[in-house]
């Protein structure tokens, strides 16, 4: 399949300049159509192009540039991952937002280290999706608080109890690095990064790496997590 195939083709206008432009990358055509009546329905948001594949997001994205594009996780999550790297190549002002049926933490990491701006599940409310795809429209990163496993504390009201060194594995991990990485950084073995990572848990009452990124995110505002 090609972008020829597509539910709406229409270059936007100047009279919606203002409008978030929504581009979608579906591999359900129901779906699609059922985006397309909802974003419809919005005056500030303007459903612009629904196509079923990367290679034709990549190509809509080049020539219609949108504000967003809501991408499925069905697609491939490597595909993904080099698809939101390849568009970030562009060097368009496009922001990619993500949903899926099922998105687990350690994917959200992966999907917001390669460049996504919104993570949401298909399962989200209307309401839910149409805030998310404001944020990221206008420079957020968002993501739906229930994709985590309960609530997440706030670092820096924590993090003070943590010593030097522990304070140095916690901005290393939240970099990404691994535990490997993280010992040659610091000319330490990796069985005392895990050492000093069971410690951080233990202080700030974080579950997993995964939580300690995603809190160092949210605590530098760069996610917006609707509250229950």
């Amino acid at each position: 399949m090609n972008a020829d195939f597509s539910l709406n083709v229409r270059a936007p206008e100047a009279s919606v300049a203002a409008a978030v432009t929504v581009g979608v990358c579906e591999t359900q055509p129901v779906t699609a159509e059922g985006l397309k009546v909802l974003l419809s329905r919005c005056g500030d948001m303007d459903f612009l192009r629904w196509v079923p594949s990367l290679q034709a997001g990549l190509e809509m994205v080049r020539t219609l540039r949108p504000s967003v594009v809501l991408a499925d996780k069905g697609l491939g999550l490597q595909a993904m991952l080099q698809w939101i790297v390849d568009l970030r190549s562009l060097s368009v002002p496009t922001a990619i937002a993500v949903w899926g049926i099922a998105v687990t933490e350690p994917e959200v990491l992966r999907l917001v280290r390669a460049g996504a701006k919104g993570i949401i599940r298909k399962s989200a409310p209307p309401e839910t999706l149409l805030e998310c795809l404001r944020s990221v429209a206008s420079g957020a990163t968002w993501m739906e608080e229930s994709i985590f496993r309960g609530p997440q504390p706030s670092l820096p009201w924590v993090s003070c109890e943590l010593t030097p060194r522990e304070q140095q594995v916690l901005q290393l991990v939240q970099q990404g690095l691994r535990n490997g990485d993280i010992g040659r950084e610091l000319g330490i073995r990796a069985g005392t990064v895990k050492i000093h990572l069971r410690h951080i848990f233990e202080k700030t009452g974080v579950r997993g790496r995964y939580g300690l990124v995603m809190s160092g995110l949210r605590d530098k505002n760069l996610v917006g997590m609707p509250q229950a």
